[in-house]
């Protein structure tokens, strides 16, 4: 058989491996890693044969009108612009700064694909994605010691020695297993090592914090983020990323009841009875055609056009820009920060928080009115594509009065735990203890983590119950009473050891 017979033998044999055109103009370094990985990652090589990715070239994208475009660059490396994004477009990308580059059969591969590598052809989005508190989420967590210490009394091995529980630090496979896996772990090398392969014996990084496509991943190039926890690989569908289903991986517990809550919100209602009828791949995004209901991505990233063409709302990877309230994951709700590294925040009493622990705001380091105000209008813009601005203005009066009530429910808790550290029935920060390790700091973290979240999120999307009896109002009013009569069980217990006595701080 000739040489060129061979070619052609080989492009079918491709194009019946991934799924794609016998045409499809892949790159040479690309089909060298997709004739191996046939046969050693089969699902993978499929997977990405039904992508976007696998059967349009960044020049082809690049020659959309600019709202239909899925790229943001003005233009790309000559020699890829005219072949599909493949393995090695992106495997290969930038291999002097990737600490996890390895010698490949030939080529300098890596194994962490980054939003720096992203860049190449989505500029924009991984800059939006920078300003994302999402995309600190590991730093955000790790490098505050008050949200670091929440994760010690979560993660940590608990042990009773004499009357009491000692924490343990948990080890680094745990918080990789519990809180990283969505905030994100620290993808570092640490050696290299030989691996029999069905190609034969092959060396490879070993790398610790892998895997992992948290939201926050530290990469060994130093990028933050993952693009994979939206954008799931080797598809890297917009479908996907547009669904509800992709947020509750780390949207639906009961610290974050996004997803729980909008399933039984209206929204969710239409959603779930209606979307097999919508479509999820077009762009832009047209409302009441597309779709006629919103999903998470609709509200917070999506480029959204009324069938007129005209734009409702401009595609974001910030996801915060139409979002003027932090309504969870901390202990009050509040303006959103200013900088997507929360770690820089000090509020008066020298706590990495942004507000005090009595819930005024710390200002400085958060968005102003001004800001709160174009935020807000942004989101209305994308309600008002279905709804009145009677409804909208009534959803937000009632959103906006939850984060001031369950603000001051939260506060009510808060007041219970000074008094009991006040009384010394409690350890806290005067007495350099964790303000999480004790059954009272624990309900306390349940007020705000949980049933504060909930009612807020139930106010925020129309949730219904979880406002009320499913981690809302009941909860956080029996919450409260429950501590409450903790306090009086401890303080009359310290009273009666000390033959009746006045306790400190009690009048």
């Amino acid at each position: 058989m000739s040489r060129v017979g061979l070619f052609a033998v080989a492009a079918v044999l491709l194009a019946w491996c991934v799924g794609a055109s016998a045409e499809v103009p892949m790159s040479e370094a690309t089909q060298a890693c997709v004739e191996c990985h046939c046969q050693v990652t089969p699902g993978i090589v499929a997977e990405w044969g039904k992508s976007v990715h696998a059967r349009v070239t960044p020049a082809q994208a690049l020659a959309k009108p600019e709202l239909k475009r899925c790229v943001s660059a003005t233009q790309v490396p000559k020699d890829s612009a005219g072949v599909v994004v493949g393995c090695a477009e992106c495997h290969t990308a930038n291999p002097q700064v990737h600490e996890d580059t390895f010698e490949h059969n030939g080529f300098q591969v890596h194994i962490v694909v980054t939003p720096k590598d992203c860049a190449i052809c989505h500029p924009k989005e991984v800059e939006e994605y920078g300003k994302n508190i999402m995309s600190h989420a590991y730093g955000n967590l790790m490098n505050n010691p008050v949200h670091h210490n929440l994760l010690d009394t979560v993660d940590g091995f608990q042990d009773f020695t004499g009357v009491e529980t000692v924490y343990k630090t948990p080890d680094a496979e745990t918080m990789a297993d519990s809180c990283l896996y969505c905030h994100g772990t620290k993808v570092e090398v640490k050696g290299v090592k030989t691996r029999e392969t069905s190609m034969g014996e092959m060396e490879f990084p070993v790398l610790t914090g892998w895997p992992d496509q948290g939201v926050g991943r530290v990469n060994p190039d130093g990028s933050l983020g993952s693009c994979s926890s939206c954008h799931t690989r080797h598809a890297f569908s917009i479908e996907m990323a547009r669904k509800p289903y992709t947020c509750a991986e780390c949207h639906k517990g009961p610290d974050v009841p996004a997803y729980k809550v909008y399933m039984v919100s209206k929204h969710g209602n239409i959603y779930y009875s209606m979307d097999k009828d919508w479509d999820f791949k077009n762009v832009p995004w047209v409302v009441g055609k597309d779709f006629t209901a919103p999903t998470c991505a609709t509200c917070h990233a999506s480029l959204i056009v009324d069938e007129e063409g005209n734009v409702v709302a401009k595609r974001t990877h910030q996801m915060n820009d139409r979002s003027p309230w932090r309504i969870f994951g901390l202990i009050y709700a509040h303006p959103h920060p200013k900088s997507a590294d929360t770690t820089i925040i000090k509020n008066k009493g020298g706590l990495p928080l942004p507000t005090e622990l009595t819930g005024e705001p710390v200002a400085q380091y958060l968005i102003d009115a001004k800001e709160m105000a174009k935020r807000r209008e942004a989101m209305k813009r994308v309600c008002m594509a279905c709804h009145a601005s009677s409804w909208v203005g009534g959803q937000f009066a009632r959103f906006e009065q939850s984060i001031e009530s369950t603000n001051a429910m939260t506060l009510t808790a808060t007041k219970i735990l000074l008094k009991a550290w006040e009384t010394g029935v409690a350890k806290g920060l005067a007495q350099g203890d964790s303000v999480f390790n004790e059954a009272i700091e624990k309900k306390w973290v349940e007020q705000w983590l949980f049933f504060a979240n909930s009612t807020r999120f139930a106010s925020a999307m129309a949730g219904a119950d979880y406002g009320a009896f499913a981690n809302g109002r009941w909860y956080m009013s029996k919450n409260v009473q429950e501590m409450a009569d903790w306090l009086q069980f401890k303080l009359q217990g310290l009273k009666e050891a000390q033959g009746g006595e006045g306790v400190k701080g009690k009048k």
